[in-house]
């Protein structure tokens, strides 16, 4: 079937390191062929390192995200409650933005979803009333039935064996 314009969902999901790379891989090759993307972490502190190459690419906007972000098992009650207000309010912002964009990316919004931090219905709706053109890429882990539904391309990457089971630390440039 030929999708023509039509922009398609991606997600990469997993227990396996990964999805983030991936994704900004695919990021990269639309930059590339001359895609304007714009992206969004969702429970990152914009220290990332593939941020600091990705802001002087052209065609990708990153937008600024919550400078204090945190783990979910690290905020109180009320800093969930706060979290949860900001990214449904963000992910409003980002598609609303994205109609002068052919990709929006996504980053850690499934891991924002399972921890209560974004309201999931949002997202759908969001996605379902996107601009038909864009694509769409999202990352975490364990999508729930309804978000698979919507997409058009699933990738798992599945952990087969990582360093941090013996104890080695995240490390710039590999992990973060």
């Amino acid at each position: 079937m030929e999708t023509g314009k039509k922009g398609l969902l991606h997600i990469y999901c997993g227990d396996g390191k990964g999805k983030t790379t991936s994704a900004v891989g695919l990021v990269v090759r639309c930059a590339g062929a001359g895609k304007k993307v714009l992206l969004y972490q969702f429970m990152k502190n914009n220290s990332s390192s593939e941020r600091t190459i990705l802001e002087v690419i052209p065609n990708i906007t990153c937008q600024k995200g919550n400078e204090g972000a945190k783990f979910s098992f690290q905020m109180t009650e009320e800093e969930k409650i706060k979290a949860r207000e900001e990214n449904d309010h963000m992910v409003s912002f980002l598609f609303a933005q994205a109609k002068d964009y052919d990709v929006l990316f996504l980053d850690e919004p499934l891991y924002a979803i399972r921890a209560g931090l974004l309201s999931e219905e949002l997202l759908i709706e969001c996605l379902k009333g996107r601009k038909p053109e864009l694509e769409v890429i999202l990352t975490g882990r364990d999508p729930s039935e309804a978000l698979l539904e919507c997409a058009d391309y699933v990738s798992e990457i599945k952990k087969v064996k990582h360093p941090f089971d013996k104890g080695v630390n995240s490390r710039l440039g590999i992990e973060y």
